[in-house]
């Protein structure tokens, strides 16, 4: 089944097709040529995932007429396509669950520019999960930046605009230092293919010289990561950026943007630089104690916000500094964690901007908690979508986030002078998680000033779209262990 080999660069080729095509067509058109699009991008990473599990092996697809080191690859093993697949996934119920709103936020004269954006960001997304170029990837990282920004300010308000103009900057910044760090190591290698970058890197090491320069053009290149993904102390972006988009939006930048650009630090940690060099330069203590600070910051910051979606956006610069922690462990135990809370975190943060949307619909169009109280019983399906959601952040068994935290948690333990403060820093905010998250819920279930509202019927795609997210969830959660073992097969194909 060779043909299967060229599955990554097609989908690429019919992103980049389906945008041009879009940005003629009327906006239903454009929906429906971008909803299709997913459908097949989905099924094509679903079967090399399969393949690759089967097989266990990597795939290295050569593209154009000049062999490695000058020429550009594709590589692939399970991970790539595993993500892949999520990520469509997600994209494509945000879509579904957030139409009404996409209808009422964006001018329809705007709206196929919209589903144009979509389409370059999903060419970013497998770009960056399946080149085995580092240059290559910087140039979809930056493609990936544009469609961001496009999929925000769409949504003509001031307030969108400050926070797409914001979150712009942002990510230039993260951008530029990415790129700083890849002029150095091309400068000291002379390499940007990803295995040649390695050797070459290893050899120096192994040599004693310019341990200064990797180590800067390491540490340029997951500083520019981390910011663009939401990494404490550069977290701030994210309140305003996912409160003011359209929630379609907001489920696609939480769940799958930031997710891409933590995987490329993921690729970096294991492929580029190789997990005993990436630790000897000690930028994993950065990185863990970075995470341990965005744990409890941002949940306390979640804990005071009065703005339901603002609170979810604090909640996921949390969730990210679980990521970071993760890294900042270095072990297999904890690499497996980042890569199922990757996992987690999208599913369900996706699930819970759509939710929260809906519930807000049923109470004047309202965020604010005041204005919830007993939305979930005007809204059931709403309140029954958010509910799991919330359940999962907690960390109820059952759950794929009690699956998340015990597996940090079991990594932890494992690292001796780390582990009582990430055990610390683990049960603190699993506090501060469920003070906010089941305040929230028992507020949407409450009866008393429910009459201040009529009863709302949801649109069918939202939910549609929260019931397989809520099904996904507690799948995954319920049969975590056959995810695991995929997971750790990817990790061990990915170094």
């Amino acid at each position: 089944m060779s043909w299967m080999n060229d599955i990554p660069l097609f989908s690429l080729i019919a992103c980049l097709v389906c945008a041009a095509v879009s940005s003629v067509l009327k906006a239903r058109a454009a929906r429906n040529v971008t909803l299709g699009l997913l459908t097949a991008v989905f099924a094509g990473a679903v079967a090399l995932t399969a393949r690759g599990v089967l097989e266990n092996t990597n795939v290295t697809y050569w593209m154009g007429h000049y062999p490695a080191p000058w020429g550009n690859e594709i590589r692939f093993g399970i991970l790539e396509p595993f993500l892949t697949a999520l990520f469509s996934g997600v994209i494509a119920a945000c879509i579904v669950g957030g139409n009404r709103h996409l209808l009422s936020d964006v001018e329809e004269v705007h709206l196929n520019r919209y589903y144009v954006m979509l389409d370059l960001l999903l060419a970013a997304i497998q770009a960056i999960a399946y080149t085995n170029d580092i240059f290559t990837a910087y140039v979809f990282v930056e493609i990936s930046t544009l469609a961001s920004c496009g999929i925000m300010i769409l949504r003509h308000t001031g307030r969108t605009t400050l926070a797409a103009v914001r979150y712009m900057i942002f990510s230039l910044v993260g951008s530029g230092l990415f790129l700083m760090g890849v002029i150095i190591l091309y400068d000291l290698t002379g390499h940007l293919l990803i295995v040649p970058i390695h050797e070459k890197l290893v050899s120096l090491a192994q040599s004693g010289n310019y341990h200064l320069p990797m180590t800067v053009s390491i540490a340029l290149m997951i500083l520019g990561l981390g910011i663009k993904s939401g990494m404490f102390p550069f977290h701030f972006w994210m309140a305003d950026t996912y409160g003011a988009s359209t929630p379609a939006s907001s489920g696609i930048l939480s769940g799958v943007v930031s997710k891409i650009y933590i995987f490329l630090a993921v690729k970096v940690i294991t492929r580029v630089t190789g997990t005993e060099l990436f630790y000897e330069t000690g930028l994993q203590n950065v990185l863990y104690g970075f995470g341990i600070a965005a744990m409890i910051v941002a949940s306390v910051s979640a804990l005071r916000e009065n703005d339901v979606r603002r609170m979810l956006a604090w909640s996921s610069a949390a969730q990210v500094g679980y990521i970071y922690m993760g890294l900042g462990l270095g072990t297999p135990e904890a690499m497996l964690a980042v890569i199922y809370q990757i996992l987690a975190h999208s599913l369900t943060k996706a699930l819970l901007f759509l939710s929260a949307s809906s519930l807000s619909d049923a109470s004047g169009g309202s965020h604010s908690f005041h204005d919830l109280q007993g939305a979930a019983l005007r809204n059931v399906p709403a309140g029954i979508a958010f509910t799991t959601g919330a359940l999962s952040m907690v960390g109820i068994p059952l759950f794929m986030g009690f699956v998340a935290k015990y597996l940090f948690m079991t990594a932890a333990l494992h690292v001796e002078n780390k582990a009582l403060l990430a055990v610390v820093a683990l049960v603190v905010s699993a506090i501060l998680n469920t003070a906010y998250f089941l305040r929230t819920v028992i507020r949407l279930w409450a009866s008393e000033g429910n009459e201040r509202f009529s009863p709302f019927r949801p649109s069918a795609g939202l939910v549609a779209a929260c019931a397989v997210l809520v099904l996904a969830n507690l799948a995954v959660g319920y049969y975590s262990q056959p995810v695991i073992s995929v997971i750790q097969m990817g990790i061990n194909l990915l170094g």
